[in-house]
């Protein structure tokens, strides 16, 4: 049994009611509606005796408003408003061109390959908004949690993250970390060992960040104090620009020197030896890749590389740019 506002607000008797507001002619809204005008009349006393007050009345041969008609078309062209917009936002949902997507990268990620990647892709699809977070990794894996992040970039695996079982990954590409100094006989050396680049003063990152546990967890597997860090940055940027002016030894992303080689004056850079590698990649929650843009924007970014190794792509890139 249909209740009072399911009789009043059927699709098909507010449609009536329009249009009958648009013509004030039973007859005219008959014939466009391609119904009988009996018919018509009988929506209409339906809808009056629905909300308990007549919607029309005749002046002359004209049809007028009451003032309960003009209170249901004000609602009903409310009630159409709030459809639309529904309308417009299930669509951008669900359309694979259109909508917001929100990123988050870690601060310590060099982005060269992604913000060159984004400004292609708004060239493809310019009705996709893309904002992009520069955060930390707790910032990265809240913002995942609340759902303020449809995609995070950063480092992999997460110690840190007990339970995957909300999230998925998608790899991007191996990273590895390099030693940056300032010793020239050091220099020529094909690597650097843990102990001999523990020798020297470090300017790090700060306790808690994905690349000082990284570096602590190497060094204690491999029986070798810590180096001893004399600074502190969050980002690699800040990092170098501290070793650039001290002297001090440091170890940064190997893509993060690449794309800022001309930055890195008076330095050397050796490769450790053992390497000390890590993997980046996309994290974001199940099936949010069934969305069709987040579909879309994740299956861009992967034939944006093209199968090309990731320390590769910022090479090309920083080439690119220099020429």
């Amino acid at each position: 049994m249909q209740t009072k506002t399911e009789k009043i607000f059927s699709s098909k008797t507010l449609s009536y009611f329009l249009r009958l507001t648009d013509t004030m002619s039973y007859t005219q809204s008959a014939q466009l509606l391609g119904i009988t005008q009996p018919a018509l009349t009988q929506q209409i006393k339906k809808l009056e005796h629905a909300v308990g007050a007549p919607l029309f009345y005749t002046l002359g041969k004209k049809l007028r408003l009451t003032d309960a008609g003009y209170t249901m078309l004000n609602a009903t062209h409310e009630i159409n408003r709030i459809l639309n917009h529904a309308t417009d936002e299930i669509q951008q949902a669900t359309s694979s061109g259109r909508g917001d997507i929100s990123v988050g990268i870690l601060a310590s990620l060099e982005t060269r390959i992604f913000e060159d990647f984004i400004a292609n892709y708004y060239n493809n699809v310019p009705e996709i908004n893309v904002t992009v977070h520069m955060l930390t990794r707790f910032e990265i894996w809240e913002g995942l949690e609340s759902n303020r992040l449809d995609f995070a970039i950063t480092y992999l695996p997460d110690a840190n993250i007990r339970s995957w079982k909300p999230y998925r990954a998608r790899k991007i590409g191996t990273e590895r970390l390099v030693f940056v100094h300032h010793d020239e006989r050091l220099s020529k050396a094909r690597g650097v060992s843990l102990k001999r680049a523990a020798a020297f003063d470090w300017v790090s990152y700060p306790e808690g960040y994905y690349l000082d546990d990284l570096i602590t967890e190497v060094f204690k597997d491999a029986m070798v104090t810590k180096p001893k860090s004399v600074a502190y940055f969050t980002t690699p940027a800040q990092i170098l620009s501290f070793s650039n002016s001290t002297g001090i030894a440091t170890a940064l992303p190997e893509s993060f020197v690449v794309a800022h080689q001309d930055e890195a004056t008076d330095a050397y850079i050796t490769k450790f030896d053992p390497k000390i590698s890590y993997e980046i990649g996309f994290v974001y929650r199940k099936d949010k890749d069934k969305i069709p843009r987040m579909n879309a924007f994740l299956s861009a970014f992967f034939e944006y590389m093209d199968g090309e190794k990731y320390i590769d792509k910022v090479r090309n890139l920083t080439t690119k740019k220099d020429d």
